[in-house]
C-alpha cells in the first residue's frame, strides 16, 4: 500500500533524508558501504507538541523546528519511512541536534542541552619528540565552546541554562555526539552538555 502523506504526532518531527555524499572531496567515488550514513535532512512536517511535568506545559517543537528548516539529527535516531520516493526519518524532537541556517557547521545552532564544540588540533609528536601518524593520534577530547543550546527543560516546563558557554575550553566524553568537517578544515563535535566533562582555564 502507498503512502502520499505522513502526519508526525506529539513531539515528532518528521525529516526527509539529505541523500549520501557518493564522493570525497577529492572526488573519488565511494561505495555505499563507505558512505557516512546522512546526519541532516528538511523538516517536511512537525507533531503539535507535547506536555512536561506537573504543570502539564504544552511545549510545541514548532517554536524551534519550522518546516523548511534545515537540521541536524543524532546519528542513529529515528524511524526510517519510504515515500513519494524519498527517504524520510520520524524523530523525536530531542534527537535533533541543530539548526543548519548555512552549510557551514560551525554556523549550527545547537537545540536543548547540546553544545557546539570546536575540536582542538590533535598532538603531532609525542612527549619524547616522535612524529606520530594520522592512525596513531590520539582523538583530542578537548575543544572550544563555539555555540550552545537554550538548555533542557525542567518540570515546570522552563528552561534551565547550561553551564557552559560560547569561548569556554572544555574537557568531553571522548565518543559523545556527531562528529563534523568544517568547510575550514576544523572539526567539530555536537553532543550534550552532560557529556562535557569539565571546563578548562
Amino acid at each position: 500500500m502507498q503512502h502520499t502523506t505522513v502526519k508526525p504526532l506529539g513531539d515528532r518531527v518528521l525529516v526527509k533524508i539529505k541523500d549520501a555524499e557518493e564522493k570525497t572531496a577529492g572526488g573519488i567515488l565511494l561505495p555505499a558501504n563507505a558512505q557516512g550514513k546522512p546526519q541532516g535532512g528538511e523538516v517536511v512536517a512537525v507533531g503539535e507538541g507535547k506536555s512536561v511535568g506537573k504543570c502539564k506545559v504544552d511545549v510545541s517543537v514548532k517554536l524551534f523546528v519550522q518546516t523548511g528548516a534545515q537540521v541536524v539529527h543524532s546519528k542513529y535516531a529515528g524511524t526510517e519511512v519510504e515515500f513519494n520516493g524519498s527517504k524520510h526519518l520520524i524523530l523525536k524532537d530531542d534527537d535533533i541536534v541543530g539548526i543548519l541556517e548555512t552549510d557551514e557547521v560551525k554556523d549550527l545552532k545547537p537545540l536543548n542541552d547540546r553544545v557546539l564544540i570546536k575540536v582542538a588540533e590533535a598532538e603531532e609528536k609525542t612527549a619524547g619528540g616522535l612524529l606520530l601518524t594520522e592512525a596513531t593520534k590520539e582523538k583530542p577530547s578537548i575543544g572550544t565552546v563555539i555555540a550552545v543550546g537554550p538548555g533542557p527543560l525542567d518540570e515546570e516546563g522552563n528552561r534551565k541554562p547550561l553551564s557552559v558557554m560560547p569561548g569556554n575550553t572544555v574537557l568531553y566524553s571522548r565518543y559523545a555526539g556527531n562528529d563534523f568537517k568544517g568547510k575550514d578544515g576544523s572539526d567539530y563535535i555536537a553532543l550534550r552538555a552532560s557529556d562535557v566533562m569539565a571546563i578548562l582555564s
